[in-house]
């Protein structure tokens, strides 16, 4: 073999990045199972000890070092469905901004238009803003948009003079802009929430998806992620007037724990505190409160620039036992100009790494320790971290007014834009509405203090939803309304700055569209059944391998332990994320990766029929299986690519580990075992293709294939027509997913009757609801259209309660195990989705077949084996739907079954092709008829055929069994397919070529007569 050496260089190369990859998914676990061992069972203190872990580094490979959480970043993650958790996808609503914009004008022709653009954006591509600007130009050919959209608020960019081109153009970037807007806003609100291992993405253009593993409080997520942005502008105070009542307040919490640890019966924060320091308050300046502060601010300078590290731990401990507050959260000091500590200047009180947050909140938050500050004092967080240890600041702000609350609301915001000061450096230019400009310039006077003393300047904070994006010093009163923030930001940092401020104008709500609930009982209950089904597989198809090819069917076993190793690999480097139907496409990549070992041995086998020397066999046999290989690869991988593109959810993993599969299969079938077999071979060790029960199977199979093709038509025939049929008399059981609604799986602990559990929701629900009974019979699948509607924020409580009311009347002992609801919009996106990838998949493969084969008759008897598989497979789900034991929904796990089923049919189907086309080349013109000629092409590979296909099967008997109830219907449409896809290949697609090959007969007459005189 050529370059033997590279590839052996490729692929330990190959291994070791794997190996690197998936270091980090097993340190992570080993510092999993620590904090569980040290929890003792203790959820909180188990969580508790993570958090701790964060910042540490608990990954050295001596030139890079991890720390736990970027250890965590880079594992190879579960799904919701295997450790349970909610997922959900939010819509911002862009008709609401559009309203917003146009200042809720009441023209009826741009409502008109509006409700139109609704209506025709849940069936198109174009974007809303798109829609709407067509609608309105429908309804008035003559009218102008700038009539609607040029309000007082948007001066600075629509006047009415502008086009409607401009005007669109504007909306465009407003959308834009309020999308981006949307998914900051919800980043961190998710970021803040506390789960582990968030994920929040962009979903198109206005779609937004969230990902919270282990959230057992569905109705809070609901409600922090659909909840309007709070901006608000607040006063503040400045670091030195409080720095005093900060040392008070760690001193009495030193007494308070003190207390605490001598009366053991008391909580934290409950003991008698007479005995603590006494309050004070950041307008107290005592002389000895001065010296005792700054006293205290040496020693924690001096310690944190300490050398000695011999006894940094007791040192630590002891600090910590005389200074609580400060072993959490950090004071913000600075170095004078004679070498002192003092209090840094700003409204910054202290510094906290994020692990600490939650603890230094408690300790201020405690009556005894919040007595020490000033009663109108709020504590706030940063947004983000300062630095790469996650620290954040804590900055105190003023309240005002009444209400004590913030000095000004965000909603007078009438613009805010990223721009570039007089220096060139990037700032934000923020413009208010009269109001607004009024109160700033108040509180602007108020902020600046002394006029030229610049000591005076206090910051005014700019809070979102409870956090801190920005407080900027201010240096003098700012009248007109209309102000410049500037200072060490980066043109990305003032973009954001400026998303953040036109947050509180503009009200474009984000709605959730589509969520899906997983219990962490189903969780564990999937990783079971998928790891057991995968397992059992795997096995099934190591010993079938070695029963039917011997010795070579380790060599074949051995790259299949290679090929599962590197889908791993790079399953983990990638940052794939492994869900249910991700474990189903390993399952089915070990089933399809023994075909290319297959291709590989059949050929072998023939060349040592022809006489050859193992050694010469070898070689000959990689060579003449290359083509075949590449095809039929290259077809079921396109099927991947374009499943991968449409899919979402479970589905792009399932397609993610399907393509990645099919890469690696091809690697080490071809490669990995090319090396192994130059081993045996150097070392003289026997190779053998069979063993005595199987060397004679198939051999000199004289199958008529051609011949009786008709028969094979009928049959097909008879089945799609029995399709068509229950299509229209029967219909087809739609999944959620495609009809829009709420689908609940409930767990009883006894058998119950679906006609109970049916009768009991009607009541409630005012509807019939669909019930199935899912898996065993204590455990339905209810499926209701209820409210499914609804834009009321209390929808779904409300829809949960009545099904609970139901639930109730059938047996008050049962557990809602996951949820499911996908609104009418992103059911109609999904089916628009499903169709788009069946139709490309198709002309896909066609064109890769017409160029491979060079005639149109190959590509056609492709598409309609390909069209015959999807039209059996729809038949059977609506004939036998309501007859079998488990869920026969048409969703996206049948598109996704459906697509992989083509994939592996094409893949059948080229293997045939390739021999069919070697054939014609070698023998037709040797007289024999193309009858003949397809007929023993098909023979020759009718052991490649039934041994993939055979080893596929068994994998997906086996998912069926084991793969649990989720995967189902999804296990019994492979297998359904994949039996009909070996069908249609051998009895469909190559005598469907036959026919449009075959000659006129007067040309069949001419070529009789030339071979007789021959």
């Amino acid at each position: 073999m050529q370059g033997k050496g590279a590839i052996r260089f490729l692929a330990i190369i190959f291994a070791i990045a794997c190996v690197y990859a998936l270091s980090f998914t097993y340190v992570s676990w080993r510092v999993a199972q620590k904090a569980e061992i040290h929890a003792n069972g203790n959820e909180e203190l188990e969580k508790r000890y993570l958090d701790s872990m964060s910042t540490e580094v608990v990954y050295d490979l001596g030139i890079d070092q991890y720390t736990y959480q970027e250890v965590k970043e880079r594992q190879l993650n579960l799904g919701l469905d295997l450790k349970g958790g909610m997922n959900v996808t939010l819509e911002v609503s862009l008709t609401e901004l559009v309203r917003a914009l146009a200042n809720y004008s009441e023209d009826p022709t741009f409502n008109q238009a509006l409700e139109q653009a609704q209506k025709q954006a849940v069936n198109s591509q174009q974007s809303f803003v798109s829609l709407f600007v067509d609608a309105y130009e429908s309804l008035a050919p003559n009218g102008k948009l700038s009539a609607i959209f040029a309000t007082p608020e948007n001066q600075a960019r629509i006047n009415l003079n502008s086009s409607n081109q401009q005007v669109e153009q504007f909306l465009n970037e407003e959308a834009n802009g309020a999308f981006e807007r949307a998914f900051n806003i919800i980043r961190t609100r998710v970021d803040k929430f506390g789960v582990s291992q968030p994920n929040v993405q962009k979903a198109g253009n206005n779609r937004i998806a969230v990902e919270l593993p282990g959230v057992d409080d569905p109705e809070r997520v609901r409600k922090l992620l659909q909840g309007s942005a709070k901006l608000e502008f607040w006063k503040t105070y400045d670091n030195s007037e409080v720095i005093n009542s900060l040392m008070a307040a760690n001193t009495s919490l030193a007494g308070i724990l003190e207390l605490d640890k001598e009366n053991t019966g008391d909580a934290p924060g409950t003991a008698d505190t007479s005995s603590a320091a006494s309050p004070a308050t950041g307008a107290e300046s005592d002389t000895a409160g001065n010296e005792e502060a700054l006293s205290l601010l040496e020693k924690i300078g001096s310690d944190s620039t300490a050398s000695d590290t011999g006894n940094a731990a007791a040192l630590a401990s002891e600090f910590a036992d005389q200074n609580p507050l400060f072993a959490v959260l950090s004071p913000a000091i600075m170095t004078g100009q004679a070498g002192q500590q003092v209090p840094a200047p700003g409204p910054t009180i202290g510094y906290a790494s994020q692990r600490d947050t939650a603890k230094v909140m408690e300790y201020l938050s405690m009556p005894a320790i919040r007595a020490n500050f000033p009663s109108d004092l709020v504590f706030a967080w940063s947004v983000n971290p300062i630095d790469e240890n996650n620290t954040y600041q804590l900055y105190v702000l003023k309240a005002a007014g009444r209400d004590a609350g913030p000095a000004l609301a965000g909603d007078v915001i009438s613009d805010a834009r990223s721009d570039f000061g007089q220096n060139g450096q990037p700032e934000v230019v923020m413009s208010m509405n009269s109001v607004g400009a009024r109160e700033w310039r108040r509180i602007t006077a108020e902020a600046a203090g002394v006029a030229g003393n610049e000591n005076d300047n206090k910051s005014v904070a700019i809070v979102l939803d409870g956090v801190v994006y920005s407080a900027p010093r201010v240096a003098s009163e700012i009248g007109g309304g209309v102000s410049q923030i500037s200072g060490s930001f980066t043109v990305e940092q003032t973009q954001d700055l400026a998303n953040v401020l036109k947050a509180g104008r503009m009200p474009a709500p984000a709605k959730i569209v589509e969520e899906a609930i997983v219990g962490p009982t189903l969780g564990q209950e999937s990783i079971q059944s998928g790891l057991i089904s995968s397992l059992v597989g795997f096995v099934v198809v190591l010993v079938f391998m070695v029963f039917y090819y011997a010795r070579a069917g380790w060599v074949a076993n051995i790259a299949l332990l290679v090929n599962l190793f590197f889908l791993m690999g790079v399953l983990a480097a990638w940052g794939a994320v492994l869900t249910l139907p991700g474990i189903a496409g390993i399952v089915l990549t070990i089933g399809m990766a023994v075909d290319a070992n297959v291709l590989i041995y059949e050929r072998i086998k023939e060349e040592l029929d022809l006489g050859k020397s193992l050694k010469k066999a070898i070689p000959d046999g990689f060579r003449h299986a290359y083509s075949a290989i590449i095809d039929s690869n290259v077809t079921t991988l396109l099927v991947g690519i374009i499943l991968w593109i449409f899919g979402s959810g479970p589905i792009l993993g399932f397609a993610t580990t399907l393509v990645i599969g099919i890469l690696t299969s091809m690697f080490t079938a071809i490669f990995i075992s090319r090396l192994i077999f130059e081993t045996l071979l150097s070392k003289e060790r026997k190779v053998t293709f069979s063993t005595k029960l199987t060397e004679r199977w198939f051999r000199d199979s004289k199958f008529d294939f051609i011949a009786g093709r008709k028969k094979f038509y009928i049959i097909s025939a008879a089945i799609i027509l029995a399709g068509v049929v229950s299509m229209f008399v029967k219909g087809f059981s739609l999944g959620v997913d495609f009809k829009g609604g709420r689908t609940y799986v409930v767990d009883f602990n006894e058998n119950v009757s679906t006609n109970d559990v049916r009768n009991a929701l009607e009541v409630q629900f005012g509807a019939e609801p669909e019930v199935k009974t899912y898996g065993d019979f204590s455990q339905v699948k209810i499926t209701t259209t209820y409210l499914i509607d609804s834009a009321s924020a209390t929808a779904e409580s409300a829809a949960r309660q009545k099904l609970e009311e139901g639930l109730q009347a059938v047996g008050p002992d049962y557990v809602i195990q996951s949820i499911q609801k996908v609104g009418p919009t992103i059911a109609s996106d999904i089916k628009r989705s499903a169709v788009y990838a069946v139709l490309l998949a198709l002309i896909g493969v066609f064109l890769y077949v017409l160029a491979r084969f060079k005639r149109w008759q190959f590509g056609m008897g492709a598409l309609v084996a390909l069209a015959h598989d999807v039209l059996v497979l729809l038949a059977i789900f609506t004939i036998f739907d309501g007859w079998l034991p488990f869920s026969l929904d048409i969703d996206q796990q049948f598109i996704a079954a459906a697509l992989t089923v083509m994939g592996y049919s094409i893949n059948d189907t080229i293997v045939i092709f390739d021999r069919v086309r070697e054939y014609m080349g070698l023998h037709h013109s040797k007289n024999e008829s193309l009858p003949t000629v397809i007929n023993n092409a098909l023979n020759s590979t009718l052991s490649r055929t039934v041994v993939t296909g055979l080893c596929t099967m068994l994998v997906l008997v086996i998912l069926f069994i084991f793969g649990g109830e989720v995967l189902r219907g999804f296990s019994f449409a492979m297998l359904i397919g994949i039996i009909f896809g070996t069908y249609s290949s051998l009895f469909v697609a190559t005598p469907v070529v036959v026919e449009f090959i075959k000659k006129k007969p007067a040309e069949e007459k001419a070529e009789a007569e030339a071979v007789k005189t021959v």
